[in-house]
């Protein structure tokens, strides 16, 4: 079947992400003390490395990669910098390089002691920390009948570091509200690294808190957190503010959560990040059918790159989604390059 789409750019405002006040005026002591939370994730010669880290602020950081044999590497937006054994900014033949070993001991304390507990997010390629950080995982695969179970002989780590940034959802959050009020199902795509789960986050909260001056009633908003990200659930309780309205289902996959949280929430919109199985879209067009709103991200740079993905295509082919919101790393992380209307091809 093919599909042509006339798209109208409702507006696109040109909208970067960016550090919320607080980090970015927090100073070098600040940094210092947040370099020394996230070491503690790593053996004594990672730990000490990011505890003297002075030339990197904090807030830039996106991701560290540890691969072995590799020189250790911080990544910021726009560069990637190696690391030395004391701290400082240097080249890649004089970087310190990974042990498999610094691999074995941040594992170990990354899952508590207890990888084979760690085995189902394993098995997926990650691992999620308190506070939402993700740990992406690589290494020799242990397969049976043809399903990966495991991971063993880890080969390399990424640490990508989630950030709670409120307020650039109020940049089209009116862009996403019909004129009765109903939030309109939405989807947000973008590749890797573009911010997409951070928008969703802020979205999230704004919905369940409202917004009176563009007459938005706070909504009950159904959280599927599969993998830990969005709330930062540690035992319970979010690190990150959802709003007042929002229930999250933590750990959960999202096409067992779906119904279940329908059934036990009565959420009016639910939300949940990564929609890419055909699992997931099954139980989200049963979802569908009890009234809810959904809002949800998805891997793709394009209405075009969504088309030719085998989960989402059906979705779209189906109008299920009224708006779609394209963001990508063109003016840094969180640029929107547009927010398109999928029903009217008309300019609101």
């Amino acid at each position: 079947m093919s599909l042509h789409y006339t798209l109208s750019v409702i507006r696109a405002p040109k909208v970067t992400l960016t550090i919320p006040a607080e980090e970015s005026l927090s100073g070098p002591d600040q940094s210092t003390v947040l370099w020394a939370d996230m070491a503690r994730w790593f053996g004594e010669e990672i730990r000490s490395m990011l505890e003297n880290i002075k030339a990197v602020p904090y807030r830039e950081v996106e991701e560290l990669r540890l691969r072995v044999g590799q020189p250790f590497m911080v990544r910021t937006s726009d560069r990637d910098l190696f690391i030395n054994q004391e701290g400082g900014v240097t080249s890649p033949e004089k970087a310190y390089l990974v042990r498999r070993e610094d691999l074995i001991c941040a594992l170990e304390r990354m899952t508590q002691s207890s990888v084979y507990a760690a085995e189902e997010d394993l098995k997926q390629g990650y691992l999620t920390l308190p506070g939402g950080n993700r740990v992406g995982v690589t290494g020799e695969a242990v397969i049976l009948r043809g399903q990966i179970q495991t991971l063993k002989h880890v080969s390399a780590l990424n640490l990508r570091i989630a950030r709670e940034i409120q307020g650039q959802g109020l940049n089209i959050i009116p862009l996403l509200i019909r004129a009765d009020g109903m939030f309109c199902h939405t989807l947000l795509i973008s590749p890797p690294r573009a911010g997409k789960t951070t928008l969703l986050r802020d979205l999230i909260r704004i919905i369940s808190n409202g917004v009176p001056k563009i007459r938005l009633k706070g909504q009950t908003v159904g959280v599927l957190d599969e993998r830990g990200e969005l709330a930062g659930m540690w035992q319970g309780e979010p690190t990150y503010n959802l709003g007042y309205r929002t229930d999250v289902l933590d750990g959960c996959p999202k096409a067992s959560g779906m119904n279940m949280i329908v059934r036990s929430m009565a959420p009016q919109v639910i939300a949940m990040d990564e929609l890419g199985h055909a699992d997931d879209v099954t139980a989200l067009l049963d979802a569908l059918r009890t009234g809810v709103r959904i809002l949800c991200t998805a891997h793709a740079s394009s209405l075009e790159e969504a088309l030719l993905r085998p989960t989402l295509a059906p979705l779209l082919e189906q109008g299920v989604f009224e708006r779609l919101v394209v963001l990508s790393r063109k003016q840094g992380p969180g640029t929107i390059d547009g927010v398109y209307d999928l029903k009217t091809g008309r300019i609101l």
